[in-house]
């Protein structure tokens, strides 16, 4: 059974992640709509601002009370998320609450507070706003890519793009639900279960920066392809190993050499993007939003490392 300052720390270091990552796939999803889907993008643009509010308030119970490690990680903001924000609300015309970003940047780690009865039953509430939330975002994702693969609606977004965040949306969704059950984690189970699923999706970053790079950027190509095919491998290793066939700590050292890699990959990326010295249809966000999810990855993968 997880601790109550457990259940509290983990939740909104859990949150702090992730409603940032449902507000951007909104984002994304909004800016990827033609005009003449006006309802599609109200229906995106209301989802983003509903993970504003839902970002909010997990910040607001959060300071000196998540994990110092969470904030250390760079995966609720990097250096570049700020000038990431402004320039991808420069180029859309979307107000993007830059001042979040602010906050969370003086954030300061767990202190005696976390054991408050107060803030224990407000994270209860938040853990099922954050449920509530997402179970309709992933409803309107799955209806989205539904139209979109039998051509009913046009998007830029493509379609693997959009069952990617699907599979993001249902992640988050399952997480959250386990820590409202106070289920105590099985660390041997949780490698096997996290690595397969980000593995996947490093694959998947890889191979949507390689489409959306100018076709003039071939070393940016020829590397994003390199890390397209060894993270594809690992997934595969990842899911042998949940079959037995595999040691995890050979996954998991493998994983983890592979993943400080790309973290770099794309830090150096979205630094490009956000200066203007890469050529792509890749909006700053984007960029950030990848590294985030690749240095949350990685955190984990450390965890992992020390006792699987």
């Amino acid at each position: 059974m997880l601790s109550r300052s457990e259940f509290i720390r983990q939740s909104l270091g859990l949150n702090l992640f992730f409603a940032r990552i449902m507000k951007e796939h909104s984002f994304f999803l909004q800016i990827g709509f033609t005009s003449k889907n006006s309802s599609y993008i109200q229906h995106a643009n209301n989802f983003r601002m509903a993970f504003d509010r839902l970002l909010t308030n997990t910040i607001a119970l959060s300071n000196g009370v998540v994990s110092t490690s969470v904030l250390q990680s760079n995966e609720v903001v990097t250096p570049f998320t700020l000038e990431a924000e402004k320039a991808s609300s420069y180029f859309t015309g979307v107000k993007i609450p830059t001042k979040l970003t602010e906050v969370e940047t003086r954030l300061m780690g767990n202190t005696s507070r976390s054991g408050r009865t107060s803030i224990y039953r407000k994270v209860i509430m938040l853990n099922e706003e954050a449920m509530r939330l997402t179970r309709a975002l992933a409803q309107f994702k799955a209806k989205l890519l539904s139209d979109v693969v039998s051509c009913r609606i046009f998007t830029t977004n493509y379609p693997l793009l959009i069952d990617h965040i699907l599979r993001e949306a249902k992640f988050y969704f399952h997480l959250v639900r386990k820590l409202q059950s106070h289920e105590d984690v099985n660390l041997e189970r949780e490698a096997y279960e996290q690595e397969a699923f980000w593995n996947r999706i490093m694959a998947e970053h890889s191979k949507f920066i390689r489409g959306l790079l100018d076709p003039t950027e071939g070393e940016l190509i020829k590397t994003a392809n390199n890390f397209g095919n060894e993270f594809d491998k690992l997934t595969e290793e990842a899911r042998e190993a949940m079959d037995k066939a595999l040691p995890i700590s050979k996954v998991t050292d493998s994983s983890l050499k592979a993943t400080i890699e790309i973290s770099k990959f794309k830090a150096q990326g979205t630094e490009g993007l956000v200066e203007c010295k890469i050529k792509s249809i890749i909006i700053p966000l984007l960029g950030d939003h990848t590294l985030r999810e690749a240095n949350h990855y990685l955190r984990l993968l450390k965890i992992f490392s020390k006792t699987v």
